[in-house]
């Protein structure tokens, strides 16, 4: 029987799958739990069309994010700290301080905890870090600190 499910049920698939499964899972199982729905004619046409509109939004949020990293890919970011003696910070540059100068710089917005730094920023200078913007779309960029 195919049914479709409404939640996500370990070891058949997640929500919106379309799966075969027994009639005697399916009935004593899943539509008492409420995980899933009959694949009737009516339900099939319209979790296509939802299949459909979901990979035009997920192409769109792909070429977005490959526009993004044209536009910002290899540029560079800078950030200013408090710094004392022998460039050495007050504290550290955060991921919400770099999200910000994109922000402000390059009119660009991404979310901090796609910001991938190597390692943690404590000194002036010039640092590599990467910005995820979808899977498989990241861009490179240069993160410069300077003191006030």
């Amino acid at each position: 029987m195919k049914v479709i499910l409404t939640q996500d049920v370990n070891k058949v698939g997640v929500k919106g799958d379309l799966v075969e499964v027994s009639d005697g899972f399916a009935i004593n199982f899943l539509f008492k739990k409420g995980f899933a729905v009959e694949g009737t004619g009516g339900r099939l046409r319209e979790w296509e069309e939802s299949q459909r509109s979901q990979k035009n939004r997920e192409a769109k949020l792909e070429r977005t994010a490959i526009e993004v990293k044209k536009k910002i890919g290899g540029k560079k970011v800078t950030v200013v700290m408090n710094a004392g003696e022998e460039g050495r910070l007050f504290g550290s540059v955060t991921s919400h301080q770099i999200t910000e100068a994109l922000r402000a710089q390059h009119e660009v917005s991404v979310d901090k905890k796609d910001i991938k730094l190597d390692e943690q920023v404590k000194q002036l200078g010039m640092y590599p870090f990467r910005i995820k913007l979808y899977a498989g779309v990241e861009a490179d960029l240069t993160l410069e600190v300077k003191a006030e």
